[in-house]
């Protein structure tokens, strides 16, 4: 997130990632050939504040426990927290390298963190803070967004090349502002300055807002088709969430109270339920 999003975050609630309303979306259809079969030893999440936890612990700040991925809390059944019951040897070697407002452009020295740690099991979650910006002409461009996720890829690739890489579709941030826009707690924290290219004039029905907002919702989209050729690219321990996240259809009570943007302990859950079927895993 910009630096401007952790100024408000002192005012906010915490980023509740991705809102959208709860039913019945699709089930994932993961892409790329199931990896081998086996639990892993060692696992370590990449990304964004998403990953991180940020503002699940009713603070503006990481809160790793509460992770989809990597948490070992007790609130959300994480991937760690599902693999750890099948090999208990996993226990303490679950590392959390995501950082809030991390873009594509630092998943490289993630992934390098990730074979330090000689992981081989590794989440990524990464584009949303790449679509938020300061306007919708900071966003990164679809093209090297691509070369980024790549370079990051290449990296587990080399350095662990037996690892699972799971690659998870980017939050549908436009529902996000489809169902906050009419909640005047919403709309007030997003002043503040969370994801202005989408978020700022919030209530505005004027066409360049309206336009400005289907730009972030297409860059997302087009994330999307990169981070699914990428994996694709990537060979068979690569899989793909089949937008498996972007079509969570996340309510207001499954995002944080506080700069309603974040997910809350329960939207954290949401996201390990989707990611872990498509995880290859379950």
């Amino acid at each position: 997130m910009p630096r401007r999003w952790v100024a408000a975050a002192a005012c906010l609630l915490a980023l509740g990632a991705l809102a959208c309303e709860s039913g019945g979306e699709a089930s994932p259809r993961p892409t790329g050939k199931p990896p081998a079969s086996g639990t892993p030893a060692v696992m370590a999440a990449l990304g964004d504040s998403i990953t991180a936890g940020f503002a699940s612990c009713v603070t503006l700040s990481s809160c790793q426990r509460n992770s989809w991925s990597s948490g070992d809390g007790l609130r959300v059944e994480s991937h760690y927290q599902r693999l750890l019951d099948r090999n208990p040897k996993l226990r303490g070697k679950a590392y959390n390298h995501a950082r809030p407002g991390t873009r594509a452009a630092a998943l490289a020295g993630q992934a390098e963190a990730a074979v330090r740690n000689r992981a081989d099991y590794v989440t990524v979650l990464i584009g949303a803070n790449d679509a938020c910006r300061d306007d919708v002409d900071a966003m990164t461009p679809a093209a090297t967004f691509r070369d980024q996720v790549d370079e990051g890829l290449r990296v587990l690739r080399k350095g662990r090349p037996k690892a699972r890489v799971l690659v998870v579709s980017v939050p549908d941030l436009y529902r996000l502002w489809e169902v906050g826009h009419t909640e005047p707690r919403a709309v007030r924290a997003w002043r503040h300055g969370v994801c202005p290219s989408l978020l700022a004039d919030a209530t505005s029905t004027a066409p360049e807002d309206r336009a400005r907002r289907a730009k972030v919702r297409d860059r997302v989209e087009a994330y999307n088709d990169q981070l699914r050729a990428a994996c694709r690219e990537y060979g068979s321990r690569c899989r793909y969430d089949g937008g498996a996240v972007h079509r969570v259809r996340f309510s207001l009570d499954m995002v944080n109270a506080l700069d309603w943007f974040h997910p809350n302990v329960a939207g954290q859950g949401r996201l390990a339920d989707v990611t872990w079927r498509a995880s290859g895993f379950d």
